[in-house]
C-alpha cells in the first residue's frame, strides 16, 4: 500500500483509519483528506463526518457510509449535489460507477481488510483541468 501512497499527490481516506498513528504516517508522506469512519472512536473530533473540497478543479466529496446499495446514486447526488466525484468507504466493496448526472461514485475497497472480496484494493484517481481523467480500482499485492 505504501508504494501507492508514494506515487500519489494527495491521499483521500474514506474512514476507518482506526489510529492516529496511521493518519500521522500518511500525513508524513502526502497531504491527506480523511473523514471519520465507524471504527475511528479514537479520532472523534479530529476528523469530519463528511468533507467537500476541490482538487484540480474537480468538486470532490468524501463520506464513510453512503448507506444501502439501493438508492445510493440518488442519495449521493442529494447529499452532494455539486460534487463530480464522491469517494466513500464502509463496505470494503470496491465500487466505480457513474451515478446521477454523471457524478462518479468511487469506493476504493480496503487495503487492509478485504472481507468478502477476493483481494485487498486501493483506488487511483487522476484529476486535471476540472475533469476526472482516470479512475481505477487496483489490487494491493
Amino acid at each position: 500500500m505504501w508504494d501507492h501512497v508514494e506515487d500519489a499527490d494527495v491521499v483521500l481516506h474514506a474512514g476507518d483509519v482506526v489510529t492516529g498513528d496511521l493518519l500521522d504516517a500518511l500525513r508524513s508522506r502526502r497531504p491527506v483528506h480523511a473523514v471519520l469512519g465507524n471504527n475511528d472512536a479514537a479520532l472523534v473530533g479530529a476528523l469530519p463526518d463528511r468533507l467537500e473540497l476541490e482538487l484540480a478543479g474537480v468538486r470532490v466529496a468524501i463520506v464513510h457510509d453512503s448507506g444501502a446499495r439501493t438508492g445510493r446514486e440518488g442519495r449521493m447526488h442529494r447529499w452532494f449535489p455539486n460534487a463530480r466525484l464522491v469517494v466513500f468507504g464502509h463496505s470494503h466493496e470496491p465500487v466505480d460507477v457513474e451515478g446521477v448526472d454523471g457524478q462518479r461514485l468511487f469506493n476504493p475497497g480496503s487495503a487492509v481488510q478485504r472481507r468478502r472480496q477476493p483481494r485487498r484494493t486501493v483506488g487511483r484517481l487522476e484529476l486535471a483541468d476540472g475533469r476526472i481523467v482516470r479512475h481505477e480500482i487496483v489490487p494491493v499485492t
